[in-house]
């Protein structure tokens, strides 16, 4: 059961000391206070003040087997008994941490047999930045520096992640980007595609990506980096053929090929891994959030043998974080996998709940707000628009109805993300079909709320 919190004086003192991640600060002073969320079980979270909500985010796109497994905690302590911590610097490694690498390299049909480890997606992607530069520079090809990504991409929090995502207003905060990063246009159909054919478009993609290649120059060019779905610039699901053709741009002008797998990874489109859904091989691959289920914070980089035998030219590596490869985090990372290969979830959601979550959300079409409600997986993506046939948002421009509708949702008892003007949603692997039938049926009630207040903006 859950403690007895004072959660009056807990949302005192979140306004008086803490800062939230990637919040309004003064707007959550105002409320008095951030939500007190208390526990969960399943796919449910509660707050402290007595609400129940179906967590349609599975935290932050993470928790895949779902809240309250016992197995997990169990691993964690475990592993804390028997060595709670020590690094990987000193020339020693831990057993999990080595078994950890061992198995990520298995999922990976030993295409990427050599991982680093670390605590956050972020330094995933900080990772892939030092490893690639370092590993032109040993080639021979001190040049190629720029990577090339897209814009709406997200890639962390980071100095170097949020040079390498695309969003502006990250970029505004700390005169990003750095140098040695180019964004182009991103495969967001529904939003740049208007009056193109899907091939048409998927084209026109692929050749700006080979536009600024040759704009930068191949020779200073060292890798194309992207999500297989981009996640948090609003599950944006690029059309077919999208990513075998990119993949052909990149070998044809000698580029490294990153897929950000911080959100895909671990079964979240239906297969193990976005790129064996979307058909590309990288040769380096940042991973996340649901190698532990989010129960503890790890990360990694899977990487390519030819990458780094090339790497291991150059002596040390002098890269790295206290917490790489922390022995209770990939303790819980291995019983995390073991759960989710034990109970086919990866299976289950290619052919039983992602489906289901793609028919659930056709049947939002019919609404008079929704433009558009697509899937991939268990990720989905609902688009709210003033006018069907022209896709006008409402307030004359984007930004305003996500987080209108994404409150009255939290409100109904379901946890989404407003982003822009969509809905978007990232449940655990372990939802239920009808868990996905009460998730669809609570948008369709706060689309419905939320119209006359929409209407005369």
């Amino acid at each position: 059961m859950p403690r007895n919190h004072d959660i009056a004086e807990l949302r005192r003192l979140d306004v008086a000391h803490h800062l939230p991640a990637q919040a309004d600060w003064a707007e959550i002073e105002k409320l008095g206070g951030s939500r007190i969320i208390t526990h969960a079980e399943g796919c449910y979270i509660h707050d402290g003040d007595g609400h129940r909500i179906l967590d349609g985010m599975a935290g932050l796109w993470c928790v895949n087997v779902g809240y309250g497994r016992e197995e997990l905690v169990e691993a964690a302590a475990a592993q804390m008994r028997e060595l709670p911590f020590y690094n990987t610097f000193f020339k020693t490694a831990t057993p999990p941490t080595v078994m950890l690498a061992a198995k990520i390299a298995e999922l990976t049909g030993n295409r990427l047999p050599h991982v680093f480890f670390n605590a956050s997606g972020s330094e995933a992607n900080d990772t892939v930045f030092r490893m690639v530069r370092h590993y032109w520079k040993l080639k021979g090809e001190p040049k190629r520096t720029v990577f090339i990504s897209r814009w709406n991409a997200y890639h962390g929090s980071t100095v170097a992640g949020v040079s390498l995502g695309g969003m502006k207003a990250m970029h505004a905060q700390g005169d990003l980007p750095i140098s040695g990063v180019e964004h182009v246009r991103q495969p967001y159909a529904y939003n740049e595609g208007q009056g193109m054919t899907e091939e048409d478009f998927c084209d026109a993609c692929v050749q700006a990506i080979e536009d600024k290649i040759l704009e930068v120059g191949p020779e200073n060019c060292a890798a194309f980096i992207g999500e297989p779905v981009q996640g948090a610039g609003g599950v944006i699901i690029p059309p077919k053929g999208y990513w075998p053709k990119v993949e052909a741009v990149a070998r044809k002008y000698g580029l490294l090929v990153v897929a950000d797998e911080v959100i895909c990874g671990f079964g979240r489109t239906g297969k193990m891994w976005g790129h064996e859904t979307m058909g590309f091989t990288p040769d380096l691959m940042p991973m996340a959030k649901g190698l532990s289920s989010g129960y503890l914070p790890i990360s990694a980089t899977a990487v390519a043998a030819h990458v780094v035998d090339v790497l291991k030219t150059g002596g040390d590596f002098v890269h790295g974080f206290t917490y790489s490869g922390h022995p209770v985090a990939a303790a819980v990372a291995l019983k995390n996998i073991e759960i989710i290969e034990r109970e086919g979830l990866v299976e289950r959601t290619g052919s039983v709940t992602g489906p289901h979550l793609a028919n659930a959300l056709a049947t939002l079409n019919d609404h008079p707000l929704v433009g558009e409600a697509r899937s991939i997986g268990l990720l989905g993506a609902v688009e709210i628009v003033a006018d069907k046939e022209t896709r006008g948002r409402f307030g004359g421009a984007e930004g305003t109805a996500g987080p209108m509708a994404r409150d009255a949702c939290i409100a109904n008892g379901l946890m989404v993300r407003g982003i822009r003007d969509s809905l978007v949603m990232c449940p655990p692997l372990v939802i239920s079909t009808e868990q996905i039938d009460d998730m669809v049926a609570i948008i369709r009630k706060s689309l419905d709320e939320v119209m006359p207040k929409l209407r005369v903006l």
